[in-house]
Parts: C-alpha cells; sequence; structure tokens
C-alpha cells in the first residue's frame, strides 16, 4: 500500500491501544513505525536492477520480523521523542509494535505479493482484494485518525481499525465474485484454465482485472462487478517459452538467472512483449484491466556477456486513451 495509509493504519492501531495521555504520542509512534518496513527501497545495486524487487517486501516484512523491526523504530525514536512525550522505552517500542504489525497483512491484501513468513519460505502472498492506492479505503481511516487526536478519542481509532478490517472483507467478497465469471468466461470459450486469479484494479473494488492461464496463453478480462455484472473481453498472450522465445539464450548466464528471478517476482506471469521482442513482461498490472500493458519489465540484450545483467524498465500508460478506456469501465452504471 502506499505509505500514506500504512502510516494511518499504524497510528489507528496504536492510538486504538494506548492511555488517554498517550494518544498523541502513540498516534506519532504508530505513525512512523507503519511506514517503517518499506525502508527496504534502499537496498538497491546499480549493477543489479533486480535487487530492489528481491528484497522489497522481504525480511522487513516478515511476522516474524515484527520484534526486531518495531525494536529498532522504539530505539530511534524513543531517546528522539519518547523521552520528552513522558513514554517509557517499554510503551515506545509497544505502540512502534503495533504500528509496525499493521504494514506486513495490509500489504498482503494488495496484488504485489509479500514475503509474510520469510525466512521459512519466499512464497510471495497476494491476497488480491484492495487496490496498493484506494481512497475509499484510506480517506476514512485517515478522518476518523484525525478526529480521535482532535478530540483525544480512543474509540475512534478503533472504528477506524474496524473499517480497515471490513473494507478488505468487501474486497474479498467482490474478488471472489469476479473470479466467479471469470470461471463462467474460460468455461464458455472452452478452456481448462490451469490457474485464474481476480486482481482490483486502480483505486476501486468495481472492476477488475481477471487472469487465466492455458497450456499454451495467458487471457485476460475486465469484469465490473456491482449490483449487475458486465464484463469486457480482452486479450490472449503467449506464455513466455525461454527455447522459442529466446533460442539465443543461454540459461546459464546472468540474463537467464535474472528472468528466473523475474520469474519468482512476478508469481510466474510472464510473457515476451508483443511491442518489443527483447522484452518480458509482468502481466498481471496495466492501466487498461483487459489489455497486456505492461507496467514493467526485463529487456535482454544478444550481445551481454555472461555476467552481465538484464535491464528493467517501468513503463508509465498515461494517454488519455487509456484512461478513458479504465473511467468507461469504472463508471459504466
Amino acid at each position: 500500500m502506499d505509505p500514506l495509509t500504512q502510516g494511518v493504519l499504524g497510528a489507528s492501531l496504536s492510538l486504538s491501544a494506548s492511555k488517554k495521555q498517550h494518544l498523541l504520542a502513540a498516534g506519532f509512534f504508530g505513525l512512523v513505525s507503519g511506514m517503517a518496513p518499506d525502508l527496504d527501497v534502499l537496498i538497491r545495486s546499480e549493477s543489479d536492477p533486480l535487487l530492489f524487487l528481491e528484497f522489497h517486501r522481504q525480511f522487513t516484512h516478515s511476522l516474524f520480523f515484527i520484534p526486531f523491526g518495531s525494536f529498532l523504530c522504539a530505539l530511534i525514536l524513543y531517546p528522539l521523542f519518547g523521552k520528552k512525550l513522558q513514554l517509557s522505552f517499554q510503551q515506545s517500542w509497544l505502540y512502534s509494535a503495533l504500528g509496525y504489525s499493521t504494514h506486513a497483512l495490509l500489504d498482503a491484501c494488495t496484488s504485489y505479493g509479500t514475503q509474510l513468513f520469510w525466512p521459512l519460505t519466499t512464497e510471495r502472498y497476494a491476497w488480491n482484494v484492495v487496490s496498493v492506492i484506494d481512497p475509499a479505503f484510506t480517506l476514512p481511516i485517515l478522518i476518523l485518525l484525525v478526529f480521535a487526536m482532535l478530540k483525544r478519542n480512543a474509540w475512534l481509532a478503533r472504528i477506524a481499525v474496524i473499517w480497515a478490517l471490513t473494507y478488505p472483507t468487501l474486497g474479498m467478497i467482490q474478488r471472489d465474485r469476479a473470479e466467479a465469471v471469470g470461471w463462467q468466461l474460460a468455461k464458455e470459450r472452452q478452456h481448462i484454465p490451469i490457474q485464474l486469479e481476480a486482481k482490483p484494479t486502480f483505486a476501486n473494488i468495481l472492476v477488475w482485472k481477471v487472469i487465466y492461464e492455458t497450456e499454451e496463453e495467458y487471457h485476460v478480462d475486465a469484469i465490473r462487478v456491482a449490483s449487475s455484472i458486465k464484463n469486457y473481453p480482452g486479450e490472449a498472450i503467449a506464455k513466455l517459452n525461454l527455447s522459442r522465445d529466446f533460442p539465443w539464450l543461454d540459461l546459464n548466464s546472468q540474463q537467464g538467472k535474472d528472468i528466473e528471478r523475474f520469474r519468482q517476482f512476478s508469481n510466474g506471469f510472464l510473457a515476451r512483449s508483443p511491442d518489443d521482442e527483447l522484452s518480458i513482461i509482468d502481466i498481471r498490472y496495466s492501466m487498461v484491466p483487459n489489455q497486456f500493458n505492461a507496467l514493467w519489465s526485463v529487456k535482454l540484450s544478444p550481445t551481454a556477456s555472461a555476467y552481465e545483467h538484464v535491464e528493467y524498465v517501468t513503463h508509465r500508460d498515461n494517454s488519455s486513451e487509456s484512461r478513458q478506456l479504465f473511467s468507461d469501465m469504472l463508471f459504466d452504471f
């Protein structure tokens, strides 16, 4: 999720469990600690463009790391602010732990993938119930948090926490409805999916991107789930096949290893780009949900040495045409 949502949810949980005289202090510690796990984005390498993908949402987001991560937050925040706010170190650690504990679970509600149980497993958990940015989720929490601090009323923060549990539950219901439509569409096309997933689109839980995998292809459709169901048939694309798509590639080279790293990050949803024969795209994300216009990819080079990395490329589909297509789906009443 975005930093604002992470911060205000962390603040809400710590504030909801605090004593009245500690409300502001608890909210501050929860706010900072709720955002702290994303400091893992600083783990980067100029020579290895995929390093940040491996470490983002990894050990700092593990449920096992909560005691250690929150301890580090308290260790830094207590001498700077805790003493002045008349907190003990134990209280500082408690409020930091409450804020820190919300982060990974909230991230797992999105479709990006979070390593909740690292180091026991590197599996990325993605429950696909909330978009990484969703004002309908964030704004009520923010408003309730502000009033909780102004009114010095912890119950308003508790209501914010209840909303933070309720909205993903609504998202889960919507996701399941979208997946049911996806399975029906596949059946009508006489396809037998190997796997099928519905993912929330930007800033809403009405329009869903449904992806399913067959033996040779990925298929994508947009499904609008409201009082009535509407589907917007989409595209199909051949699954990545390295021996067919890149016959010149040495799988033991660094580029070959990088593709496997990218595959693990994307949960296997890879295809060769239809726009660039040297690029491999992560098909999970696109501005228009029934298209494969990917938001990021890796680019290979036939002339690269055995030790050279792939190039990581981000794409920003901000064209007016794409925005209009998405808007037409979202507001198609």
